[in-house]
């Protein structure tokens, strides 16, 4: 595929284009006013692409001045929300090629909401550009990328949310509050995480010509071109291996980093994993239906697993995690928590907030996930805080390294059949030059990794 002839100082341009809150004290704009000027992109305007979009305008007036998608009928259905519900009423530039949108315009802030082969890739070149970001997790299909990413960020001073929304969750902030920062667990040394939901899409679906709408070639960008075989959105692009990291690193990303958010833990020690397709063997899927990952710290043993068939474990936590101290339990979810005392003391419990009454337009959207909604609404304040006020978001890049680094060395390790203990310092796995020279996925042509 030829490359995009972009002129290199237009690309650059948009550098330095956030005016800082001391900044506009001094002219006189009130932090509102600001916000009115916000110049704000879409690349990936899918489901969730546009979700999170869509949470970001109705908590700022932002001025989204462009949305990119290889759909075109994602693009033109997404340019047509997008007008109903900015405040301007205006209708974004459309794109099919991400580098020609960033050419083209100065932006604040740029959301990724494209599948995880692409995010490096995007990410840097956005900021580069002079944006800011909201990056869709995981941040990467391999180790060497987050670390490109994080490196990325601090060199263009640029503030980057991860999209793990759990740590701007209300019912788990009040479980940190309560719980854990209070002492109520005691000493803690075990910690399980789980995800028993059946979403691992399988089937042999035919080879079929690609459609007019879709520049296929352009969505397969530096990942392996497999062949069409129907629309890769829907998760369908979930289910191979050279797009993603199967479910460990998709939701179980999720729950390992809010036990890091809850604990304070950083790197792990070692990670081990076991896993394969153990049930669903017939179909094309290449993502484990089950595994088991253990990652390990100074006295203190986080566990995931993952089954897409059977039953869960406890039904009330079919997704969650379950961090046990010498004095309590502590369960959480995105639905819910509660904290169950060992001998005396009270038990605590608090469910979701949906914010409902205050948001009725969520009620109508398509697709929306109700319990997360209020979580991204605020994960956007904070990125917005951060970005003006010069600080680092709740889930800043580094915080999304490590937990997408994490769970793509427990792939690792469970397809090696070995123990990884992984120096983010060197790069290296230490004294595995096998599992090293995996940290890095080779890109298709003419595709450059970063």
């Amino acid at each position: 595929m030829a490359m995009v002839n972009l002129n290199r100082r237009k690309f650059i341009q948009g550098a330095g284009a956030v005016l800082t809150l001391s900044a506009l004290e001094v002219k006189g704009l009130s932090f509102r006013d600001a916000i009115k000027n916000f110049r704000v992109g879409l690349i990936g305007a899918g489901w969730y692409g546009k979700s999170d979009l869509f949470r970001l305008i109705q908590v700022r007036d932002v001025d989204v001045i462009a949305i990119c998608d290889v759909d075109d009928n994602q693009l033109q259905e997404a340019g047509r929300l997008v007008s109903e519900r900015q405040i301007s009423k205006k209708v974004p530039k459309l794109y099919k090629d991400y580098r020609e949108m960033l050419a083209s315009h100065k932006f604040d802030l740029i959301l990724i909401g494209t599948p995880d082969h692409w995010h490096a890739r995007q990410a840097i070149d956005a900021m580069r550009s002079g944006a800011h970001l909201y990056l869709q997790k995981p941040i990467s299909v391999d180790v060497l990328e987050g670390d490109a990413i994080w490196r990325a960020a601090r060199k263009y001073n640029r503030k980057v949310q991860v999209g793990t929304q759990r740590r701007s969750t209300a019912h788990l902030i009040d479980a940190k509050k309560r719980v854990i920062d209070s002492g109520l667990l005691g000493k803690i040394s075990h910690v399980e995480m789980c995800c028993y939901y059946h979403m691992r899409k399988n089937g042999n679906p035919p080879i079929e010509p690609v459609p007019d709408f879709l520049d296929y070639e352009l969505w397969t960008g530096p990942a392996p071109l497999r062949a069409y075989d129907g629309l890769p959105h829907g998760g369908w692009w979930r289910t191979f291996m050279a797009y993603g990291n199967g479910i460990t690193g998709d939701m179980g990303m999720h729950m390992f980093d809010t036990v890091r958010w809850l604990l304070q833990l950083k790197w792990p020690k070692s990670v081990h994993a076991k896993g394969g397709i153990y049930v669903q063997k017939g179909g094309k899927s290449t993502i484990a239906d089950t595994q088991t990952a253990l990652f390990e710290y100074e006295d203190l043993n986080c566990v995931w697993q993952h089954r897409t068939w059977g039953a869960a474990a406890d039904p009330e936590y079919p997704w969650a995690f379950v961090i046990y101290g010498d004095k309590g339990t502590l369960k959480g979810s995105v639905m819910k928590y509660e904290f169950i005392p060992i001998g005396e003391g009270k038990p605590i419990r608090q469910d979701v907030i949906l914010e409902k009454e205050k948001f009725p337009k969520d009620l109508t959207e398509h697709r929306i996930e109700l319990h997360t909604a209020p979580a991204t609404r605020q994960h956007m304040l904070d990125l917005l805080s951060a970005i003006e006020n010069n600080h680092l978001p709740v889930a800043d890049i580094e915080e999304g390294y490590i937990s997408t680094a994490s769970c793509i060395l427990a792939n690792l390790s469970m397809q090696l059949n070995r123990p990884l203990i992984y120096d983010p310092i060197q790069k290296i796995c230490v004294d595995d030059p096998e599992a090293t020279q995996l940290l890095q996925r080779p890109y298709r042509s003419p595709w450059q990794h970063p």
